[in-house]
Order: structure tokens, then sequence, then C-alpha cells
């Protein structure tokens, strides 16, 4: 699938710099387009699209929906330049934290705006794009937007503790409640038609800026989500509803005790005996909206850790067979070339190893992986590393390259590191030093986190594993983002023939 090399950056939208505080698809995503490009970079890789809820930590991983969208990312000044809005709409702004999201102070300014383009939409005739939006996404759409509606209804309660008859979809009274939330819901349809509207605009000026976009699929779904509240066929749950097993890992590198995600666990004989629809159905939608698309924990697809729901940590489960070959020869023969990028880190079997070489799936490899005892023979060392991958300095779940030589490296693999480069650096040259090794590395794409490329510490980490507090919320100051070293990036991409 790796054709030439190139290189990128890995930055979510939420990150980027805007007054509105949360990066948004404005004239901040655009201007960091034109970065890449100024940089010589074909790449921007992105986390999950998918809305998100305070409730769940504000994480693209733990979704309400698999296909709607964020519409907290959204652009204010968009909305203005479409008419959609006045300028005068947007103020006061409030006074949002520059380098973190502040998630329940941006929905509470960004809800109420919405409120107003929605009120000026209702008063316009004749929104073809609208309709054709409405028209093309109806298959997701409508549920989804019930299932907002719904929510908002009945106070925030999962889809379970609703009315049996509306938990259980019965016809007659989801048809009621449709005619009951009709405005909620068209309220809903329309700001993913603002978003798509918008998303769109920024593929098209990617496309021919030369970028291409990243994008990243979650492996497991929320419980309390349209996707399990539509398809409860498709997770093992018990007769109430309630999963009787939940997704997570074992014991590993971020947790003595596992990561128990708490995420439902798919039923893959009842997906198996439905032709895989909706995972089908998944995957589609999100090529379409990327250029390219990295599949979390890949391995998910050949076996997976199972643990009984209730356990209090991931370290009394089991590994269970996945749908293996199966599915993925059913996805292959319906899309022959895969724009996927297989996460398959931690331990890759055998056959996770041969279903990507089947595929011919580029799997993945970490340079903060590299420095340890096993440094000789480790995949993530760069004399190890193979054309057919992508290579990462680090990923969203990782600490910053700064954070990690400040705060986590042991004195060894510090020293591992100057042997390896042939000289010992000062810390604040060290994440030039693992650039420039990804950049040179054999690797077919090299992908570096803007944290790194700005040289940032554990403070810019975007995400601890295990933990529920702080995540998904680092920011970059417009300051930063003007500091950017563009000119040394682009040379170093040119020197190393990813131009």
């Amino acid at each position: 699938m790796i054709r030439t090399r190139g290189s990128g950056v890995l930055l979510h939208i939420t990150s980027l710099p805007s007054p509105y505080g949360i990066g948004d698809l404005g004239p901040s995503a655009y201007r960091f387009v034109d970065f890449l490009v100024d940089a010589g970079q074909t790449y921007w890789q992105i986390l999950p699209l998918n809305p998100t809820r305070v409730i769940y930590a504000s994480s693209p991983y733990c979704s309400p929906s698999s296909f709607a969208n964020n519409s907290l990312l959204v652009s204010p000044d968009l909305l203005v330049e479409d008419g959609l809005l006045d300028a005068t709409d947007l103020k006061p702004v409030p006074s949002f934290p520059g380098a973190r999201v502040d998630y329940v102070a941006v929905t509470t300014y960004k809800e109420r705006l919405f409120d107003r383009a929605y009120e000026r939409f209702r008063r316009v005739e004749g929104t073809c794009g609208y309709e054709r939006f409405c028209a093309e996404n109806a298959w997701w759409l409508e549920d989804h937007a019930l299932f907002v509606a719904l929510k908002a209804r009945f106070g925030g309660l999962a889809w379970n503790e609703w009315p049996r008859r509306i938990r259980d979809r019965k016809p007659d009274a989801l048809e009621e409640e449709r005619d009951r939330l009709a405005d909620r819901m068209e309220r809903e349809k329309y700001l993913q038609y603002l978003f798509d509207r918008q998303w769109s605009a920024l593929r098209r000026y990617c496309a021919r800026s030369g970028v291409q976009i990243i994008g990243d699929i979650p492996i497991y779904v929320a419980y309390d989500s349209v996707d399990i509240w539509k398809n409860p066929d498709i997770v093992k749950l018990d007769t109430h509803l309630r999963p009787t097993v939940v997704a997570g890992v074992p014991p590993d590198r971020f947790s003595e005790t596992g990561q128990l995600w708490g995420n439902p666990v798919y039923d893959w004989e009842a997906l198996r005996a439905r032709g895989y629809d909706w995972w089908l159905q998944r995957i589609a939608r999100a090529v379409s909206l990327h250029d390219m698309v990295r599949i979390d924990h890949f391995r998910g697809f050949i076996d997976y850790w199972e643990v009984p729901a209730g356990e209090p940590t991931a370290e009394r489960g089991t590994w269970v067979d996945g749908p293996g070959m199966d599915f993925l020869l059913r996805l292959a023969r319906r899309s022959p070339c895969l724009p996927i990028i297989a996460e398959d880190l931690g331990a890759n079997t055998p056959p996770v190893q041969q279903a990507l070489d089947r595929l011919d799936l580029p799997g993945m490899r970490i340079l903060l992986y590299a420095f340890g005892r096993a440094l000789p023979e480790s995949p993530h060392i760069p004399h190890n590393h193979i054309r057919h991958c992508i290579l990462y300095t680090g990923t969203h779940d990782n600490n910053t390259v700064r954070g990690w030589f400040d705060r986590e490296a042991s004195r060894e693999d510090k020293n591992r590191f100057f042997d390896y480069i042939g000289r010992r650096v000062p810390p604040g040259r060290v994440h030039w030093e693992f650039i420039r090794l990804a950049m040179s590395s054999v690797a077919g794409i090299a992908i570096i986190p803007m944290q790194d490329l700005l040289g940032l510490g554990e403070e810019a980490r975007m995400n601890l594993p295990g933990t529920t507090e702080g995540n998904w919320e680092w920011r970059m100051l417009q300051e930063q983002f003007a500091g950017a070293p563009t000119d040394a990036l682009r040379l170093m991409t040119v020197l190393s023939g990813r131009a």
C-alpha cells in the first residue's frame, strides 16, 4: 500500500489554536495545511472525528456514535463567513484556557451558537445541500438524531434505562418519539450537515495542497451508543441487555493490572451471520471521510482480551479468538486496495503478522519503545525497520519524547539512546534526534506528533492510558504554532527523500 516515501504530522483537530476554546475546522486548520506544505509534509494524521461526551472524559475512542461526527469541531468563524451567523452572535467569547480544552465551557458556548444558527436555518426555504445530505446519509443519520434527542429527553440516562418499548425499539414507540422529537432531531441533523460541509471543504483544500489525511477507527464502541441501542445483537449482552464481558488488555507497559476499557465485546458469530454488515459499513464510512485510516487495536480481529463484567481490573481476562481472516478477506473483497494502517503494537503474534502480509497492510513502529534492554532485537529500533510500515516517534498514548527523556527513561535507556546515535546531546535536543532517526529510517512513512516537533514536555501529553482525568485536552498555543521549525523540518524531509 505504501508506494513512495513520505512523512507527516500527528495533530488532532481539537489541539489547533482557536479563540473558541477548542480547535476546529476553521482558519487554523487551513493554516496548518499550509504549514505542512511549507515543511514538505504529505500526511496529516488525526484522531477519531466521532462525537465525544464529558461523561467519557471526552475520549474520541469511546463515542456515542461510530458514524456521526463531532459538532464541537464546527468553526464559528466559517459559520459567520457563510452567513449562518452574524459576527455579533459570537460575543461574548468566554475567557477559555489557552493550552487546554475545557469541554464543559466549550459545549455551553457552542450550543448557544448552534441554537442561533439552527433558528436562522429554519427560516430559510429550499436548502438543497442539507436535503441532499440527509437523503444520502439517512441510513445512519436518522437513528443518530433520534438517539441524541432521546438522550436529552430522558436526562442523559443510558439507553437501557429508557422506557422498555423505546429501549427495545418497538416500531410504533419509535414513530411516536420521532413525531414528538422532530425539531430536536432536525437540529442534530443540521449540525451533522454543518460539520460535513466544513470537513468537505477542508478535505478539498488538502487535496489541492497535496496533503493526505490519516484518520482513526477505534476497534470498540461505547455501550451507551446508538450503535449498540440499534444493534444489541452485535455484542455480548445478558437478558437485561447489560454486557457479560468487557474489553481491555492484560498487564502491559502502561499498567501492572492491565487496561480495563469497559467497552462491550463483539459477538463475532452474530456479526458473521449478518455478513459483518455493521463493520463493513463502519469502515466504508471512515474511508469516505479520510485518505487513509488507522484501525486501533487491529489485533482484536485475530484475538482479543475478554474480561468478565464487574471485574475491577483487566487481570482476570482471557484471550478469545476473533473473526480472523474470515472477516478480513470479506473486507478485502469489498475494497481490494485497502487504505488501512493496522495498529499492531504489543505482542505481534504470528497470526497477526500473517494477516498483515496477506492483506498487504502496513503495521506500526514506535521509536519510544526502541531503547530498552532488548534494543538489538527490538522491531522499533531503526536497524530492524521494514519499508512497509508507519514509523512514529510516539503516539497519542505515549508521553512526548521530551517527557519520556525527562520523566520516564532510566539512566540505562538514556545511555542506550546516546550510544545508538553516537553522541550525547542536551535534553533540549533529544526530540530532534528522534525526528532525525524517524526521517532517515527505511520505513515508508514517518509521522511526528506536533508536540515532539515543538519539543514539548510531559505537560503536552494527549492521553495517559488507564486514567480518566486530564486527557484529550492539550492545545497548541498560537505562539507555539508561529514558532514551529518549518525550515528545519523541510530540510530534513528533503535530505531523507520524503519530500
